[in-house]
Order: structure tokens, then sequence, then C-alpha cells
């Protein structure tokens, strides 16, 4: 990725989980997957990720297991190198640099990895294998033998030739290809949704093939199990079939996965199948047809209408989900937490069917109404709107339909604000329409009489109706204290109070309708800024009500830091986005970044950090009160991240946090410090506060069984210590034997000759006890009796 001196631009939350096919482990405990610039290690029996393994500088473009050690894996990535993962424990065992990106130029090549023992390896014997083959990892898969490699052609042999389109409509295009694991079978997927099985091109005479067709569309995704007795297949109706090898009559469905099957992987033992989704899913199903654990990313669709929200409550990220929804994502945990469903109607996949879409959210400061706006979109003198406003409820953790609005406006809304009040007492929404009208929305108390009905709970209602000149309002936004209303109508910015409702003042700018607004914060909140469509950035002062300065860029995105003085401009220049950090009131920029990313920056949003950071840099000081996310045009979700905080980040997962100064070895880490446990027993003893003392060797022992067996010293080592901490030693043995024989004699000793007994009553001294009485005694000498206290008293 691109870098800007001590700030560098990474994917950190929200990436890809289904940019590339998922790698299930040997014994079908874990998968791996490819997840921007980390790989991603999830249980495939509680989903929750386990190890984030990082090193990587740029985005990861494979992951495959190590066939010679079921524990370790390897990782490619667009930086030039090939990493070697223990991950099971998280640990990067090597890396090899390779030179080239990975992927990237669509060349196969072969790659001899030396085997040392160092952790950085310079891997430059390459060697080119094929050129011109299909970006899309699909398109090329290995047989049985290492030395024969298929894709679409089957080099070093044949090749096999379709017509493009046959005399019915048929569309031949090649789009995926699987081997067979044990016989020479090559199953290829098509456009037109047919499956082809590939024979006998290993021998002289021609080769044949043979046809399967379920698919409706194209087939994105073949996969034989490891015995190669099935055969896998899926496509955009989300439906996994299972083929019979040889017996393709015979096929077993598992329908309504969710979003169109990208990516379908088989665990080496075949007990389970996994299944990626466009809706960044990953699906982890048994052998038996049975999904048992969804893996769900980052929800991106085709284009997000939504802004980038942060959710005040869980400090959620918000935007559009599955169709009708908005998803709750957490950045922090990189987790989806729910889906709310706004448009609360079945949505039914099927092209060209208008349904209602979500296109609009806003929450208010204080996390406690959510408002939204639903469309269906049709023609004009047909749309059909509807605005709710959604309550959060303490019992439920989620916000629950308070007010529904029917056509709220007579035309598609283009902004809504609530006010900046943090206290929970928001009461007022605004919305603007390209009807030429922005209308503020009251909340009404319980009990309040409207057209002669008592309303039995708060519900929202309109409350003022603005317009200018009849011009249409495009853009509003409130002011940090909320006393001020700023609503851009084409040319002209209105101000108003919200208290009255008075417009207070008009701002003139240069030609150009106004698309953006955004007040200053704190020491800057005097301040007024607009983007236009004239390429003109705008910067008002609203105590002299004229224009402070103006500056030329294409602002595709205006956004302010919520903690700090700092604003935010995206701008698109030659094909790319420019990013600008500034505060209104310096002539100088604090941070820039040119060529971004391709395409425009439509969306954006400022995260406020749970701990503030301390950066000197004058270049990324900025960074310091909040992060900044923003969502590229191919669905990318980055962030910017300092060199401080990238450097702690490597060093907590290259290291092992350990307590002593010296130098360190595994061994040592292991055993070293139970070993000096056992030399120095009287050290032990001072800091145990327990009367009865453990084996001082029982935590090593514990945290020996806990570690991977391929990283543990010798058996024969292990086994003498552990016999050795399970053994009581003489002297204690006869210790613990003299205390008992002395208790023992003292208690018959009492028992046969009580103490202070007068000498007339001999005749009348009780029997002597027998050796079972005694014993009998001691027993019940030696229970705890502090139970009966509580009911003396």
């Amino acid at each position: 990725m691109v870098e800007h001196g001590d700030v560098r631009v990474v994917h950190k939350g929200g990436s890809k989980i289904n940019f590339r096919e998922p790698a299930l482990s040997t014994d079908s405990r874990f998968l791996l997957c490819a997840s921007g610039e980390s790989v991603k290690v999830f249980s495939t029996a509680t989903e929750e990720c386990l190890h984030a393994l990082q090193g990587h500088t740029d985005l990861i473009t494979g992951v495959l297991l190590r066939p010679s050690n079921h524990l370790q894996a390897y990782s490619c990535s667009l930086d030039g190198t090939v990493r070697l993962w223990d991950f099971t424990d998280g640990i990067l065992i090597r890396t090899y640099s390779i030179g080239y990106p990975i992927y990237e130029l669509f060349q196969l090549v072969a790659v001899h990895l030396p085997q040392c023992g160092e952790q950085l390896v310079e891997a430059k014997e390459l060697s080119a294998v094929l050129s011109n083959i299909s970006s899309n990892p699909a398109a090329s898969a290995f047989g049985r033998e290492v030395r024969i490699f298929r894709c679409l052609e089957v080099y070093f042999f044949k090749n096999f030739f379709l017509k493009k389109d046959n005399q019915k409509g048929g569309k031949n295009t090649f789009t995926c290809i699987t081997c067979h694991p044990t016989e020479d079978c090559i199953a290829s997927g098509h456009e037109d949704g047919k499956i082809r099985l590939w024979r006998n091109f290993n021998h002289r005479k021609e080769y044949t093939y043979s046809t399967l067709h379920w698919h409706h569309s194209a087939v994105s995704s073949l996969r034989f199990t490891p015995e190669g007795t099935n055969l896998l297949s899926g496509g955009v109706e989300s439906v996994l079939v299972q083929w019979r090898y040889n017996q393709e009559s015979q096929r077993d469905f598992l329908p309504r996965l969710g979003g169109a099957i990208t990516h379908i992987s088989v665990s080496p033992d075949g007990a389970l199948f996994c299944t990626s989704h466009s809706d960044n899913k990953i699906t982890i199903i048994q052998s038996c047809v049975k999904v048992s654990a969804v893996i769900q990313g980052l929800v991106k669709g085709d284009r997000i209408r939504t802004d980038l929200m942060i959710e005040p409550r869980s400090k959620a990220l918000v935007l559009n989900g599955k169709p009708g929804h908005l998803q709750f994502y957490s950045l922090q945990r990189d987790k989806l937490l729910y889906n709310l469903d706004i448009v609360q109607q079945e949505y039914i996949h099927e092209s060209g069917l208008e349904q209602f879409e979500v296109v609009m959210a806003a929450f208010d400061a204080s996390g406690s109404w959510l408002a939204t706006v639903e469309e269906r979109k049709q023609k004009a003198p047909e749309l059909e709107l509807n605005l709710k406003l959604w309550a959060f409820d303490d019992q439920k953790q989620s916000f629950v339909l308070n007010t529904t609005i029917s056509a709220p406006h007579e035309g598609r809304i283009t902004a809504l604000c609530f006010p900046h009040v943090s206290d929970g007492q928001t009461t007022m929404l605004v919305s603007t329409s390209r009807d030429g009208h922005f209308k503020a929305w009251q909340l009404a108390a319980p009990g309040f009489i409207k057209f002669y009905l008592i309303l039995k709970g708060p519900s929202w209602s309109c409350d003022f109706l603005g317009a200018y000149h009849s011009l249409v309002p495009e853009c509003c936004c409130f002011s940090a204290d909320s006393s001020l209303l700023a609503v851009g109508f084409q040319e002209v910015v209105t101000v108003w109070t919200p208290a009255s409702w008075e417009l207070l003042t008009t701002l003139s700018q240069p030609p150009g309708a106004v698309r953006d607004l955004c007040f200053g914060r704190l020491s800057c909140s005097k301040y007024l800024l607009g983007a236009t469509t004239s390429r003109l950035l705008c910067c008002w002062n609203l105590l002299t009500c004229s224009l402070e300065w103006v500056t030329s860029m294409d602002v595709s995105l205006l956004l302010a830091d919520p903690l700090s003085e700092n604003m935010a401009a995206f701008c698109f220049e030659a094909g790319s986005t420019d990013l600008f950090v500034f505060k209104p009131g310096e002539p100088r920029p604090l941070f820039s970044h040119k060529a971004l990313c391709s395409g425009r920056v439509t969306h954006a949003v400022f995260v406020p950090r749970e701990v503030m950071l301390e950066s000197c840099d004058e270049a990324s000081q900025w960074l310091n009160c909040s992060h900044l996310y923003f969502l590229t045009q191919s669905m990318d979700l980055l962030t910017f991240i300092t060199k401080a905080e990238e450097d702690k980040l490597t060093a907590s997962s290259k290291q092992l946090v350990v307590s002593d100064d010296v130098a360190m070895t595994p061994f040592h880490l292991l055993l070293g410090k139970h070993r000096d446990q056992l030399e120095n027993p009287q050290a032990e003893s001072r800091l145990s506060v327990e009367p009865i003392r453990q084996p001082s060797s029982s935590a090593g022992i514990n945290e020996l069984l806990q570690m991977p067996a391929h990283v543990l010293p010798s058996a024969s080592f292990l086994c003498s210590m552990f016999v050795q901490s399970l053994l009581i030693s003489k002297e204690e043995e006869m210790e613990s034997e003299k205390e008992e024989e002395d208790s023992d004699g003292e208690m018959e000793s009492r028992i046969s000759r009580p103490e202070h007994m007068p000498s007339g009553e001999s005749g009348c001294a009780a029997p002597a006890l027998t050796k079972e009485e005694v014993r009998e005694l001691r027993r019940l000498k030696k229970l705890d009796h502090s139970w009966m206290k509580g009911l003396l008293d």
C-alpha cells in the first residue's frame, strides 16, 4: 500500500474474508483465510477468531497448508514475501523474500524455498512455468502428481477446445477447474452453468468429456472431496450441489446459503466443507450437508447508499448490510454484531424486481434514536418513501421501531441530521428533499393530543416546514452546540435558528451548487465550510458573515473530527483521490496524501479512540484523537496507522512476554522459571500463603501439557522431571509418619487415663477403647465443625 512518512494506509477491520479460498486444517478444527494484510485463524466449532497472523505489509493473495507439517501454513502477499506460520500458536516461523509482488503479474513461476534455520531467507531461484494465465485462482489447479500442472489448458499434454458459443446459444467460456485426487480426470465449470468431466487426455487417442447440468448461471467454484467420491459445485444460486462421482444422476443440495458462492474448500480428512460467499461470509458445512457454523464479515454489496456511521453506544460501524438491513460491525473485535431489519419485508432475489432499499440513516449524539429512510425505485411520480424513527430498547439492547411516516416528502430525501445533543434529550430531526422544502420533525411526549387523538407513547410529527425561493435543498447540518442550522439551497447557504425557526442570514459564494456543508468544532466552531459542484471549497466566518477563504479542489467528501478541530477533505483528481487534513483557521494543511486510492471516495468516518495517542510527529498528530476509516470504490475499508502503532503490533505478535532481562531460549521460556522454583524451595514457601503446599513443579507441568508437541524437549527429559515431581521425598515421608504416631499416642493416653480424675472414682472409670474406636475418634477430630457455630448463634 501507499506510505507517507510515519503514516501508512492499511486494511484494519472489515476486510474481505472471501477474497481468496480459505483453508481447513487437517483435523478440521481450524479455518484459515486471508483478510487484508493478515491471516485470520477461526475455530470451526465456536466461530471465534483465535489468531490474526500479522506481518505482511500489503494485501495477502493466498493461504495454503504446508503438506509436510499439518500445524503450519504458508501465506503470500503483494509485498513480495512468502511467510511460514505456526497457525495454532500464532507464531511467524520464517519469511521468504521473493522480490516480486505475488499474483500481480498473472504469471506462474516455480520458487525454491530453502530450508534453513534463519528467520529471513532470500528466495531468488525462480523459473517461469506459464504466462498469460487467468487472474482468477479458480482457473488453475494441480493434479495428483506434483510434476503435472493443469489449468484451463492442460499443458505438457494436450489442449482442450470448446467453441465460445454453440449453436443453441450456450456460452462455453471456462470459469473454474479442479482435478480429481486419484484419477486422471479434470472437472471444468462454464458460463452456461454446465460442468464437464474430461478424461482420456493422458493417452494417444482423443480426449473425451461428459456433461453435468443443474446450475442456471455460471459455475463459480468446483472441488473434489479427498477420496474423489463426490464433486462439489456452487454458483450465484447460493446452493451447494454434491454430485456422486461416476453416478452423476445422484446429487444432494444445500440451498439458501446467503450470497452467491465464490469458493469451495474441503478439509483434508473430508469431515468439513466450507463455502465463501459474495456477501463476505464463510459457511462451514458438515460432510452430511448440514450447516454447522457461519463466519460473517463486513457485508459489502455493489454499493453503499447510507453514510458510514458510528453508533454512539457500542461504537460499532453502521452501514448497509443485507438487503433491507443495517449492519452493526465492531471494528475493535473485527466481528459482525447484528443486523437490524429496517424494511421488514422478505427480500426476493429476482433481477428487475423493484423492492424497498435503505438509502439513508442517522443517529443522534447519545445513541437513543435512529432515523432511516427507505425508498422503492420507481418512476418519479410513483416514488415510495418511508421515514422511520427507532428508539433504543435497554432491555433488548437493540433499536425498536417507534414511528413510521409514509411519504414524508413529495420528492426524494437528500439529507438527514440530528442536532448535537449528548444529554439524551434529542427531540428534533431535520430532513431536506428535492420537493424544495426542509422539515423539522419534533418528538411529542406521551399524552400529547393531536388530531383529537391521545398518543399513548412518544412519537414524531412535523413541527416546521421551511423553504427558500423555491430552490432545492441538497444538504444540511447543525452547529456543534446545535444553536444553528445550515441548509444549502443550490447556490445559496441559509442559516436558521432552531429555537424560533428564524432565517438569520444567507451566505453567498462563487457560482456552483453547494453539495456538502460542515461546521467547525471546538475553537473553530465559528467557521462553516462548504464544497461546491464548481470544484471549490469555501470557508465562511459566521461572526462576520463573510467568506474567509476559498480554494480550488474537487471535494467528493468533507467531514469533521468530533473530538478535535481537524477536518478531512477527500478530493478527486486525475482518476484518483487525494486526502487533505486541515484546521479551518490555519492556512497550511496538517497532512496531505496524494493518490490515496483509485476512484472517488464518498464514504468515510472519524472513529474516536478508546485511548488517545501521544504522538509528537507533526504528520501524525491528527490521528491522536480518532481513527479515519474510508471506503474505496472497490469496497475496501481502509484506515491510517502510525509507525509507532504498527511497531507495537508487530512486536506483540513476534515476542513472548517474559519478566526476565537475560537472553531467553525457547527451552528456558518453557522450563526455566519452574526449574528455579525447584532449586529454591525456600523462596517458594515464603511466597506461598496456602497451608498445604502443592508440588513446586505443577505449574511447569501444566504449561508443558498445553504446549504443542513439536516445540517440546525430548520425552526422556520430561519423563524424569514429571516422575520426580510426583514423588515424595523420604524425609518428608518419615516426618509425616512421626507426626501421625505422636498424634495417635496422645489421643490414646488422653482416652485411657482422663486428666483430673478423682481418686475415689477410679472404680467408675470408663473402659479402655479399642483401636478401631480410637481411629474413629481421630477421624472425627480432623473434621471441620465450624458450620455448627452458625447454628448455635
